[in-house]
């Protein structure tokens, strides 16, 4: 403990530190994906990476529940936990724009929902969300989209 206080002078240093290191990694995976022609491919393959499908995922996603709940009570992480949330709307909103000739807002609103949905929920519970019951979702999700 004592040499975590070296480096971090709060508590909310640590967690902000923690959450920037776990957005760090899943730019990376996003970055490291193959290229794809086709934007639905695409969406779904980074879409997926947002969700916790693996151990690596679901302890991101562990991690980001306990900084949320903090945030909440913390403004000091309050900023962070909005400029994270604000990123995977913009992430989402980008996925749909080559994808749909709907409501943009409303698609965005709906897809971010979903994944923060799926992702809570698979955090909390992961033995009733398994990974192919996820991919499944969002594929559902992905084709009932209107189309361009």
């Amino acid at each position: 403990m004592g040499s975590l206080r070296h480096y971090f002078a709060t508590q909310a240093d640590l967690m902000a530190f923690t959450l920037r290191a776990v957005i760090a990694g899943v730019d990376k995976r996003i970055s490291a994906l193959p290229d794809s022609p086709d934007p639905l491919s695409r969406a779904v393959l980074v879409l997926a990476e947002l969700l916790p499908l693996d151990e690596e995922r679901l302890t991101e996603h562990r991690i980001w529940l306990a900084f949320t709940a903090r945030a909440m009570v913390d403004p000091d992480l309050a900023a962070l936990c909005d400029e994270s949330r604000t990123a995977l709307r913009n992430g989402c909103r980008s996925l749909l724009e080559p994808l749909t000739t709907g409501n943009l807002d409303r698609e965005t609103d709906r897809l971010h929902a979903l994944v923060d949905g799926l992702a809570i929920h698979a955090a909390l519970h992961p033995e009733s969300y398994p990974p192919h019951y996820l991919h499944e979702i969002l594929h559902t999700h992905m084709s009932t989209l209107p189309k361009v």
